[in-house]
């Protein structure tokens, strides 16, 4: 399945497996995709998954899928952080219209949400 919403005023084009779509018509309640954009010694993608929105610039493809992205970097660098990852904050970025996403794709496996996305359609 094939759709297209808008986030921050820019095309997303969301595919959404067979899978996906099967899980998602069983959910009881709504999922939340985060499309994180992560800054720091290196840049790294990555599709949260969660119960509740984290943002309020939220994007609902229908009633249980609810979808944003989301700039970050690290409060600090090297080993001052206690865990696997350091804590993040949200990354102010000019031009934010350059690193807006262009299309993302929603998989379910294994009994797990996948996610991942790209900047060219």
């Amino acid at each position: 399945m094939r759709s297209q919403i808008e986030i921050a005023g820019h095309a997303l084009e969301v595919e959404i497996t067979r899978a996906a779509k099967k899980a998602l018509d069983k959910q009881q309640k709504s999922i939340f995709a985060e499309m994180e954009l992560y800054f720091s010694c290196l840049i790294r993608k990555k599709v949260r998954f969660y119960d509740s929105p984290h943002d309020e610039d939220v994007v609902y493809l229908h009633d249980k899928l609810g979808i944003s992205f989301r700039p970050v970097m690290t409060k600090v660098c090297g080993k001052d952080y206690e865990g696997d990852e350091p804590p993040l904050t949200d990354f102010p970025i000019h031009k934010a219209e350059n690193f807006i996403p262009r299309c993302l794709k929603i998989d379910y496996s294994h009994g797990e949400w996948q996610g991942e996305f790209g900047f060219t359609s």
